[in-house]
């Protein structure tokens, strides 16, 4: 009889040292980890003020939400990144700013509270039952990594886009980028995305493209809590969305990443950190938690893969800070123009791009992979689930009737494995 896995997976031991964790805090996880930041904070951070303003929310209430999105997020990455040695980064959902954002001028905020409860309630049974963990382990991973590949795919394309809006910026960017890549020597010391970086900062300021606020000042945000209005309509129209955005969207592209890096990902614990973290962040008025996709391929672009996690933990530090401060620094991403913003994401999700396409296009499951790819980059949306989610079921699907001996390999391939491990 096979023996049931343990609730979450253990840590890994022994523990990080601070020195150690000292030595490698610089160079490339210092640089993938604001740039991951940047990523996640800047145009979402913005999206979260422009939703919460167009629904006449208080300020101090959006002030909530984002305490909560970041905050909690940053302590999470941190607390994860340490105990199990890898950059696994969580954060909120933006599909689920996007579905809720309309609805908030036709329900109050009390009552999307409650469809944020019955979401991290549904997430915390998905988890105990095992049936995500059953979910994931069914779905081939080239199909996973189209998913991921079609999600991401826009972000290079706004890199073109931003020689257009920004010339100057964009090509110092990827100028620099080039550079430090090309050059084994310089890339060890100065990161390609670091480059980029620098020379895009330098460009902003020497064109005078940087213009914040007159009225800027340092405020920070202060946390607001709500009491929870279970309303029927509330919960059927969302609940089942937020859950599919969290389990079968976010996560499943931040777990197929870190695979695809080398590292084992402890997917129990994440989908149980994303239930109750909902439960956190829905009664200060956010959206549920997720393992973020972006943010952890950013992460793991470059440097040493078993020090990789420092990064993760810059990339929680500065959510912490921007969560504390998320008033100020939401006009500070403000005053930043879109192409260095695009630049820099385009630029991080290359390699990511690249491998991606690899993963999905090389061996197996390709006619899936394929299907997986086309209907995620289209857009649809069906339920109102988006067409990440709709990649998965229809790639899988075509893949399940067109490429059967593909998954009696696979199925071959694993009843070895465990044989073997038996033996």
């Amino acid at each position: 009889m096979t023996p049931r896995p343990p609730l979450v997976e253990p840590i890994v031991r022994p523990l990080p040292r601070p020195g150690a964790i000292l030595r490698h805090a610089f160079g490339h996880n210092l640089a993938n980890g604001f740039s991951a930041f940047l990523f996640a904070a800047a145009g979402p951070g913005a999206m979260i003020l422009a939703v919460g303003a167009a629904a006449d929310l208080p300020p101090a209430h959006i002030a909530a939400w984002l305490f909560a999105a970041y905050g909690f997020s940053g302590i999470l990455s941190i607390a994860v990144c340490f105990l199990y040695r890898q950059p696994l980064a969580f954060g909120y959902s933006m599909p689920a700013v996007v579905i809720v954002g309309p609805a908030l001028g036709s329900y109050p905020l009390p009552e999307l509270v409650g469809a944020y409860l019955a979401t991290g309630a549904l997430i915390l049974l998905l988890a105990l039952t095992g049936l995500v963990r059953r979910a994931t382990a069914a779905l081939p991973e080239p199909i996973a990594m189209a998913m991921v590949a079609g999600v991401f795919l826009p972000f290079g394309l706004r890199l073109v886009g931003a020689f257009d809006s920004g010339p100057w910026i964009a090509g110092a960017m990827a100028a620099a980028y080039l550079v430090s890549a090309a050059a084994p020597a310089l890339r060890k010391r100065l990161p390609p995305l670091l480059a980029a970086l620098v020379a895009g900062a330098l460009t902003v300021i020497a064109t005078g493209e940087f213009n914040p606020p007159a009225d800027m000042a340092l405020h920070m945000a202060s946390p607001v809590f709500f009491m929870p209005v279970f309303r029927i309509e509330a919960l059927v129209e969302f609940v089942l969305p937020l859950t599919v955005t969290v389990v079968a969207i976010h996560n499943i592209q931040g777990f197929a990443i870190l695979r695809n890096a080398g590292f084992a990902p402890p997917e129990r614990l994440s989908t149980l950190l994303c239930g109750g973290g909902t439960f956190l962040y829905g009664v200060m008025g956010s959206v549920p938690t997720v393992v973020t996709g972006p943010a952890n391929a950013i992460l793991n672009i470059s440097g040493a893969r078993e020090w990789r996690f420092v990064g993760g933990m810059w990339f929680g530090l500065f959510f912490i800070l921007f969560g504390v401060f998320a008033p100020t620094a939401v006009q500070l991403g403000g005053a930043v123009p879109i192409a260095f913003i695009a630049g820099l994401a385009g630029l991080a999700m290359l390699p990511v791009l690249q491998s991606a396409f690899v993963e999905s296009f090389r061996g197996a499951f390709t006619f899936g992979a394929l299907v997986t790819f086309l209907v995620t980059t289209s857009g649809v949306e069906i339920l109102g689930i988006g067409s990440a989610f709709w990649g998965l079921v229809f790639g899988y699907a075509v893949s399940r009737l067109v490429e059967r001996q593909d998954f009696r390999q696979a199925a071959d391939a694993r009843a070895g494995l465990k044989k073997a491990a038996g033996t």
